[in-house]
């Protein structure tokens, strides 16, 4: 009732009592007139926009008028050749207010979430001025009527709700504004429509225009309604509408555009020019938008009509979430253009256009989900500042800018929030002290400012700040005032402040003041005491500013001697007598300013630390002057943040006594903010980065990285879920997809990356660069594979072929090269001149290889030529000519992009500079079908998706999504969010995200169904498998079986009691049409097999059946077999299959969860001998493993009653005593174990190792617990083993295989046959017996939980899958275990548990157990442990569990609770616990074993190993400790009689490669020191007693490849990467002397002794020696003390041009001989693979021992003449043995060992040793020489030297070998 005044109009001029100008408000030239036409009075407006000449209608922005009808009708009138703006301020339901804006002053359509501009040219004929078209010069009087309520919904997708205000600006008259619920027809009064009789609604008397007598309305005024198919007419007798030309808006506009969020920056793509609009049939009532989307097919044109573009459904998105709608444009119609009606006399005929529209009814075509991608997450950090990066309330989050985007990021979890709607970079942020209101501004066009509601991520105002350029923005500490600081159009300063109170309350932001001032301001912040008060600094000024009245002024400190100081940054702060302000400068000065008495109380410089007599710093800087330059500073109440540009963030006290932390960086530091709590400081550099140092574990945190210039071009890669970009920033970038973390960073500053393309099999990229120069990269060890330099210019196109045998490169100059790349070593196989164009620009579709690996094309010999050739042969099969396939086009269309879509059939899309894809036969070249208009320019990048379902364009800032299978008008989505041109899209590999580059590395999530078949592919032939009716939720079960699912649930569901699901099981027989169906034998071809036809069975997949175990020379269901083929039902048609050898299933992408095993990539293979003795005669004997595999699954087992307790470390299983740390070690598997199981009783271990190159089939070992022994030998599953479980009475095992495998078998344990094997149709990522019936397991996959049962003798499976309830949405189950009978526990990668009655196979309970995947799960009797890959690991109480089954239990669901939580150094994923619960023993990701006692609430690490390659160990002199370094940047020290880790020094973000221990003679034993070199070039001393860093150098630029100390201790000799070797003091960290003999190799062995057996021609006492990776050694005397060194000896290889082999042999490795000091030991120094002894006497080699391979590593022992040698393999050297088949120009190719070898000098015997998973790159004796220590990847064997070969070892120290 509050409403009924409203109707049926309401005047707004007369509500708001216009021409009393107290409730609106007027500006400039507006007065009151008489309009002789309408003979009336109106209002003129008569400034031009400019001059700000206006009416507010109501008078405030803080008032609303409150108008509920949704029609509203302007009655206007332009003047002549003048510019008018009329802008509607309108409320949704939901409160956010949305700004339209209606004017002939725009060009084109532009939208975001909070803002409309509509072009709108009223009148005959526009003029022009200055290319911008004004007012027709005989502009006529216009009833504009506006449908609010649609233009939201179409719009911006929201629901009306009120007109909050209206502003009539400039030149213009206007008679009234009335809003109304009735849709009146203004051409019609009361009088005629009753007199015709017509069923429509005439307009009221006083908004008629008066229409002389027998004269018709248009002839003397305009009518435009907008949107043109809103009108609500009743049904009556058609209307008929005329679109005139007089009216009409401009441009092409889609009708229906995104919800919130969206944006757009220009006129819809392919738009035609604006004209005169067509007759069209009056539009009906209007649907609901969100539901359907229109289109007209190209026949609907009528005949005479002259469309300028085909219709398409056109969409425009924002990146942001929401769900939009879209429309349809008629051929005959341009889609934007308002409904501008001129009507004929009624009862006038039709036209014959008029009547052929009617005939073709517009049709409905659904793109659904609409929108279809949501922005998952952005790579990138800043865009027009490296700054504002801020930290949320409760420390738990971090807002910074990435380009156009504003980014929430959560520091635990790195899930991001994304808030859209810039449209370009934006240049400052702030956010208020509550986390209420959130403001940003863009850098262009003029400083636009949003203000968001940050909870919601809602827009809440949109607005222009006074200043052309914001810089700097600051929040009250209440949010009630936000001040800005910025540039006018002259350059002067403008500070802003703005009253923010009123908004999110429906209210706009309000100016307060805005001053003009002639200082530089650098910076400026509110005071959180006083949102009054205010400072800012900059040049030699620091002003205190005050808001008063209105006005801001301000007054300057006096500084005194520091006014010429530039200073940079300030922060508020305490003090003991109240608050300080804090000034930073570029001089490195901190000023404290009482700004109560506005002086400098204070004044410190930040100086770097000089070392007396040096004449540089310690520190280099980043700056210029004598001080370091201070970008940033923050205060908390107790501590300083300062960051300088030297690098490096300092934590200072308020009192600046002393450094507390300080965390060096990689650039200059530009940005530093303290958390709300004071215990975490957050950063920023100018390199891109950003993270925070946690101040209480003293941690840095590295939250992004991100290129520093657009990028290029991309790469996606399939096994690891690997992206690779390549940026003008001269870097190439790796990155994980699905952590979005960067793996990898290549840097080039030389010559600038073009290209980039992954190999399809190996873990190899390739890159083409700008010098034409193509390079081939390892990323499993960083390095240079190969290099090629085939072309002339920079690299254009780059691909590799699906299958990894080819690679094609293209350059500039018009060359085509051709690759070899299946072996490691890629050679030229052909280059051709003068095929590709010539003036093609680099991009990711220049060069396109069809799926199957046979065609390849490319764009030339010319721009408009595409050209098809044989892949293998480069035979040229085809070539198009793009300009004959658009003859009517005024220019000649040249090929700009192409892309292969999956075949059959095979296709060739191609995107030309006229803006159209033209798909062509690949075979044949005709034209299949045309996309045209696809943007408004050409489109540089496509992908189409593997199902060939969407198509992917791109051109300027937007990307475009394509209903491809539409072969007809089809729809398409637009999604913004790039400040820049985005350069390259491609669709992920898993197919359910795509990629899109430019400014940053956008990843989206498509919304829609998962992948399907393309058409004629074997997933959609007519042998798919027959349906039959079930129930409902049957058929929803198949569509989840299918992979057809719904959008991602919205919310998470709390614990809450569900129905039980009714499922509708389909079991049966099922076959295939043509009934086929083959035997395959793994060893041979498949051939036919000839069976009953009852016995062929169909399915969607295919299904090989091999043979059984039991019988060897038979198949099952054979006819020669008397039991048959056993056939069970499975769920839904799933294929079983009975034997050791399985049925084969279509390979699968990896489950997006990390519960899968996947092993570490080797290039090496299996040992083809190895000696493993357990007799008297075994030389070494298997001492210790060091550390715990964290890359397996569910790979530790430990029983507290017996005391059994085990886990893996690669393909070892490690049996420890947990009281004496005593190990035992089982060897057998061939490659890393994967997973383990124990018997219940404890006699038997089950352990499964993946397939390695060698094998067909994972091994599964059966092993017998009390003597050690392995019972049998077991093989099944074809990839790696998932999971491993034994039944409740230890009779069976279930096995179940992997992503890959996806097949489940059963094992009778009494003779280790196979019983029973299904194949699954999907992944499965746990197993799980019913611990209460042994007749009964569940698995957990996608979406459902399968329950299966075990019938008859052979125990065959018969399963029922039971789907998720549709409350807990879709996700991937991960783990589960059983509680008390009936009840299963089931964890989610979305971080919930549900439980499961398993008696009525429905899920009744669910809650959010965690924020990340649940990958462990343990239940035993009221407790549950659950462990994720968030590295939490948490206790439940589920004790009221069992009652919550119970439909009228009393229990809550808040009865389940956690107890207790710890927090463990990785992803959790094996467990197991003591029956109580108590206690127990938990694996991470980081190679670490705890043990966690709930009671103490305490974990305590049991074992600990490195994570990431070990690179060296040393040990001490003493003998009693050693130390280790690692890729992961740790050095770690260990106590050599426990083999415990005492000492652990880390640094962040660097790779420690080598390491020294300082001898004996450079001091006292409790003074020893460590020297470690690491990538970046620096040099770290620490100290072992004090437990600390001493000293920190940076000789090198390069990255330290090796380092030794001098015999004496008082020298340090480093080597890098480059070839230099510099010489340093440690004591005073001087470098003194750098060697550049090895200039150009990498230093490998670095290595000093004292000289004591003759002098070998020099006189110097001190002996030491050098050794690169050209094979070249020098030898050295020298006295450095007094600075002397001179060459004793030089070793060099033979050319390599008289090599064959390898072409790149493994580095020289050099020692001193320990037994004999006037012998080197040498390996890799010739031509083949051998140790060599050279004399430093005879200088001649005395001795050669012969090896296999290239060795890796070598160590000799200081007692008995003993060498161990592990080898590189991988090629056979001069002399080797090869075979007959191999003797051929291209070298032999032998398999690499994983064996170490161990060689007597003496009697020459040898021997290998087994028990490594990957080749053994480092080995070393310890100075006892009873133990030898080597190492494979990160696993570290200590073995012990037995027997007569350890004689001889000396206690003292002896020297540590190269």
């Amino acid at each position: 009732m509050a409403k009924a005044w409203q109707r049926p109009f309401v005047n707004v001029f007369r509500h708001c009592r216009v021409g009393e100008w107290r409730r609106c408000s007027r500006e400039g030239d507006v007065a009151a007139v008489t309009d002789k036409s309408l003979r009336c009075a109106v209002y003129r407006i008569r400034d031009a926009p400019s001059a700000g000449g206006y009416i507010q209608l109501p008078g405030t922005s803080m008032q609303s008028l409150g108008l509920t009808g949704h029609y509203l009708y302007v009655l206007f009138r332009p003047l002549p050749g003048k510019h008018f703006i009329i802008q509607l301020d309108v409320a949704t339901k939901d409160g956010q207010v949305v700004r339209m804006s209606f004017s002939n002053l725009f060009k084109e359509f532009k939208s975001t979430a909070t803002w409309l501009q509509f072009p709108l040219i009223c009148g005959a004929g526009a003029a022009t001025k200055g290319g911008t078209r004004v007012g027709a010069s005989d502009a006529r009087w216009t009833c504009l009527q506006l449908d609010l309520r649609n233009i939201l919904l179409v719009y911006v997708n929201r629901r009306y709700g009120h007109l909050k205000s209206v502003k009539l600006c400039a030149s213009l008259l206007v008679k009234s504004l009335y809003t109304s619920d009735l849709c009146f027809d203004p051409t019609l009064t009361v009088a005629e429509a009753q007199r015709a009789r017509l069923r429509v609604t005439p307009v009221p008397r006083e908004m008629a225009f008066p229409v002389p007598e027998d004269e018709s309305w248009y002839d003397h005024y305009v009518h435009i309604r907008f949107p043109s198919d809103s009108s609500e007419a009743s049904p009556g007798p058609v209307q008929e509408s005329r679109s005139p030309p007089e009216a009409d808006f401009l441009g092409r506009v889609p009708r229906l555009l995104p919800h919130p969020g969206a944006s757009s920056s220009a006129a819809q793509d392919g738009a035609p020019s604006a004209g005169p609009i067509a007759p069209c049939q009056a539009p009906s009532v209007p649907r609901p938008l969100p539901e359907v989307s229109l289109f007209c097919e190209p026949s609907e044109v009528p005949t005479g009509s002259e469309p300028s573009a085909p219709a398409h459904a056109r969409h425009k998105h924002a990146a942001g979430n929401g769900d939009d709608v879209s429309a349809p444009k008629p051929t005959v119609e341009p889609a934007v253009r308002g409904d501008v009606a001129v009507h004929k006399p009624f009862g006038g005929k039709q036209s014959k256009q008029e009547v052929a529209l009617a005939k073709h009814p517009f049709q409905k075509r659904s793109f659904l989900p609409d929108p279809i991608l949501r922005l998952k997450g952005v790579v990138g950090f800043g865009g027009h500042s490296t700054k504002w990066a801020l930290w949320t309330k409760d420390g738990s989050a971090v807002v910074y800018p990435c380009h156009a985007v504003v980014v929430v990021l959560r520091t635990d979890t790195r899930e991001q929030r994304c808030l859209l709607g810039h449209t370009d970079k934006v240049s400052a942020l702030a956010l208020d002290g509550d986390n209420v209101l959130l403001a940003s501004a863009q850098a262009r066009p003029s400083s636009m400012l949003r203000l968001w509601d940050f909870g919601t991520g809602a827009c809440l105002s949109l607005f222009r700040s006074p200043a052309h350029t914001l810089c700097s923005l600051s929040f009250s500490r209440g949010g009630a005032l936000l001040c800005g600081v910025g540039k006018d159009r002259q350059g002067r300063t403008v500070v802003v402040a703005w009253g923010t109170a009123q908004v999110g309350r429906g209210g706009e932001p309000v100016l307060l003041a805005k001053t003009h001032t002639g200082v530089d301001i650098q910076a400026f912040e509110v005071a959180f005491f006083d949102e009054t008060r205010m400072a800012s600094c900059g040049q030699g000024s620091v002003r205190l500013w005050r808001l008063r009245g209105g006005q801001l002024r301000s007054c300057p400190v006096d500084l005194g001697e520091h006014r010429v100081l530039e200073l940079t940054d300030l922060a508020f702060g305490p003090a003991h007598d109240g608050h300080m302000l804090y000034v930073c400068g570029r001089s490195g000065h901190i000023l404290e300013i009482d700004h109560q008495h506005m002086a400098v109380r204070h004044a410190r410089r930040l100086l770097p630390v000089w070392t007396p007599g040096s004449p540089v710093s310690q520190k280099q800087t980043f700056g210029s002057g004598p001080g370091i330059s201070i970008s940033s500073l923050s205060t908390s109440q107790a501590t300083c943040a300062v960051g300088s540009e030297d690098g490096y963030l300092r934590l200072w006290p308020l009192d600046f006594s002393s450094v507390l932390l300080e965390a060096e960086h990689e650039g200059p530091v530009t940005w530093v903010r303290v958390s709300p709590d004071g215990l975490r400081v957050l950063s920023a550099t100018s390199l891109g980065h950003l993270g925070f140092l946690d101040v209480p574990s003293r941690e840095y945190r590295v939250l992004v990285r991100s290129h520093t210039a657009p990028v290029l071009a991309l790469a996606t890669e399939c096994s690891h879920g690997q992206l690779a970009t390549v940026s003008q920033d001269h870097t190439v970038r790796v990155w994980d997809l699905a952590t979005l973390q960067q793996l990898h960073d290549l840097r080039s500053p030389e010559e600038a990356p073009c290209t980039v393309a992954f190999h399809p099999t190996r873990p190899a990229l390739f890159c083409g660069f700008s010098s034409g120069a193509v390079r081939s990269f390892s990323l499993e060890s960083a390095e240079v594979l190969a290099a090629h330099r085939c072309h002339q210019g920079p690299v254009t196109g780059l691909a590799a072929s699906p299958d990894g045998s080819l690679l094609f490169s293209s350059c500039s100059s018009g060359t085509l090269a051709q690759y070899h790349c299946a072996a490691t070593q890629c050679r030229v196989l052909r280059v051709a001149a003068n095929v590709v164009c010539r003036d093609a620009h680099p991009t990711p579709n220049a060069l396109v290889l069809s799926g199957d690996s046979h065609l390849l094309a490319f764009v030339g010999p010319s721009k408009y030529v595409v050209t098809v050739m044989n892949a293998a042969s480069l035979e040229e099969l085809l070539r198009v000519d793009v300009r004959a396939l658009d003859l009517a086009s005024a220019r000649l269309a040249s090929a700009v992009a192409l892309c292969f879509g999956p075949g059959p059939p095979g296709h060739l899309l191609v995107s030309t500079s006229s803006s159209t894809v033209v798909v062509l036969d690949s075979t044949s070249g005709r034209v299949v079908r045309e996309l045209p208009a696809v943007h408004s320019g050409a489109c540089p990048s496509l992908a189409l998706s593997r199902d060939a379902r969407f198509l992917l364009t791109a051109a300027d800032r937007a990307i475009k999504l394509w209903d491809y299978p539409t072969q007809a008008c089809p729809g398409c989505q637009v999604y913004i969010g790039h400040s820049e041109p985005v350069r390259a899209v491609a669709f992920a590999p898993d197919q359910q995200r795509l990629l899109s580059v430019g400014d940053a590395i956008f990843l989206w999530d498509i919304l829609g169904p998962l992948e399907r078949s393309p058409p004629g592919s074997a997933g959609d032939s007519p042998g798919a498998p027959p349906t039959c009716e079930a129930s409902p939720d049957a058929r929803q079960l198949e569509d989840v079986v299918s992979g057809a699912h719904g959008l991602p649930r919205q919310q998470v569901p709390k614990p809450s009691q569900a129905s039980p699901l009714q499922l509708g099981v389909c079991a049966g027989l099922l076959r295939d049409d043509d009934g086929a169906f083959s035997w395959s034998d793994e060893e041979g071809p498949s051939e036919e097999s000839h069976i009953p036809e009852g016995l062929r069975q169909g399915s969607s997949l295919p299904v090989l059946v091999k043979e059984a175990s039991g019988a060897g020379d038979g198949v099952w269901g054979s006819p020669g077999d008397p039991r048959g083929l056993s056939m069970h039902p499975h769920p839904h048609g799933w294929p079983s299959a009975q034997g050791t050898r399985k049925a084969q299933v279509c390979p699968s992408a990896r489950p997006d969860c990390y519960k899968h095993f996947v092993a570490r990539y080797k290039t090496s293979s299996l040992p083809k001998s190895a000696s493993v003795s357990r007799g008297s005669a075994e030389r070494l004997l298997l001492k210790a493993v060091m550390g715990y595999n964290g890359n397996g699954r569910a790979n530790v087992v430990w029983k507290p009653d017996t005391g059994f307790f085990a886990y893996t470390s690669g393909c070892l299983v490690v049996v420890e005593d947990l009281h004496s740390g005593a190990q035992q070690h089982w060897l057998g598997h061939p490659e890393e174990i994967s997973t383990l199981a124990l018997s219940h009783d404890a006699q038997v271990l089950a352990s499964a190792s993946g397939c390695g190159s060698t094998a067909s089939c994972c091994q599964i070992r059966i092993w017998n617990v009390p003597g050690g022994s392995c019972r049998q030998l077991i093989s099944y599953h074809s990839t790696a083993v998932q999971a491993l479980a034994f039944s409740p009475d230890d009779e069976l095992l279930v096995t179940l295989g992997d992503y890959g495998d996806r097949t489940l078998a059963l094992w009778s344990m009494a003779t280790c046959e196979l019983l029973s094997a299904t194949c699954l149709p999907e992944p499965v990522h746990g197993v799980a017996f019913n611990p209460w019936d042994a007749g009964e397991l569940a698995c957990v996959g996608q979406c459902a939980v399968t329950l299966w049962l075990l019938r008859g003798p052979n125990a065959s499976l018969q399963g029922r899958r039971e789907p998720l309830p549709e409350e807990l949405g879709a996700g991937e189950l991960t783990s589960l275990c059983y509680g008390a009978a009936p009840l299963l526990y089931c964890g989610s990668n979305a971080g919930q548990v549900c439980v499961w009655d398993t008696s009525a196979s429905r899920c009744f309970l669910a809650w959010e157990a965690d924020d990340g995947e649940i990958g462990v799960l343990l239940c035993s009797g009221t407790r549950l442990v659950s462990g994720s890959n968030t590295r939490r690991l948490r206790l439940w109480a589920v004790g009221a569990v069992p009652e919550l089954r119970c439909k009228d239990s009393r229990a809550r669901s808040s009865s389940v609770f956690m107890e207790r939580e710890l927090t463990l150094d990785g992803a959790v994923v094996s467990a197991v616990f003591h029956d109580t619960m108590d206690m127990g023993v938990v694996g991470t990701t980081a190679g670490t074993l705890w043990y966690v006692s709930w009671v103490e609430g305490s974990s305590t690490r049991l074992i600990s190993g490195h994570r990431s390659k070990v690179n060296e160990v040393v040990f001490s002199p003493s003998a009693s400790h050693w130390a280790t370094c690692s890729d992961d940047g740790s050095v770690r020290v260990w106590s050599l009689a426990s083999m415990e880790l005492l000492i652990q020094f880390q640094v962040l973000n660097q790779s420690c490669l080598c390491l020294a221990w300082s001898p004996a003679s450079c001091a006292r034993p409790e003074q020893q020191q460590v020297a470690a070199g690491y990538s970046d070039g620096t040099l770290r001393v620490f100290s072992i007693s004090r437990i600390a860093m001493e000293l920190k150098m940076h000789p090198h630029r390069a990255a330290l490849t090796a380092i030794a100390y001098s015999a004496d201790g008082q020298t340090i000799l480093s080597g890098d990467k480059d070839g230099l070797v510099a010489v340093s003091r440690p004591r005073t960290g001087m470098t003194f002397r750098v060697l550049s003999d090895h200039r150009g190799a990498l230093i490998s062995t670095v290595q000093s002794r004292s000289k004591e057996h003759g002098d070998f021609g020099a006189q110097w006492g001190d002996l030491w020696l050098a050794a690169s990776s050209d094979q070249r050694i020098s030898v050295w005397a020298a006295n450095w003390p007094q600075g002397h060194c001179e060459l004793v000896d030089w070793l060099s290889s033979p050319s390599p041009t008289l090599m064959e082999g390898p072409s790149q042999p493994p580095s020289s490795l050099v020692a001193f001989c320990p037994w004999d000091g006037s012998l080197l030991v040498c390996a890799g120094l010739g031509v083949r693979p051998e140790v060599v002894f050279y004399s430093l006497h005879q200088k001649q080699v005395v001795e050669r021992i012969p090896l296999p391979f290239f060795a890796v590593s070598l160590s000799l022992s200081p007692g008995a003449r003993l060498v161990a040698v592990g080898f590189a393999g991988g090629g056979a050297g001069v002399g080797d043995p090869r075979p007959s088949a191999c003797l051929d120009a291209a070298p032999c190719h032998l398999p690499t060992e994983r064996v170490l070898r161990l060689v007597d000098c003496e009697s020459g015997t040898m021997q290998d040793f087994a028990g490594h998973d990957d080749l053994v790159q480092l080995c070393r004796f310890a100075p006892s020489a009873r133990l030898l220590f080597s190492a494979a990847h990160s696993e570290i064997l200590v073995w012990e030297v037995a027997g007569p070969w350890a004689a001889g070892g000396a206690s003292g120290s002896g020297p540590l070998l190269g």
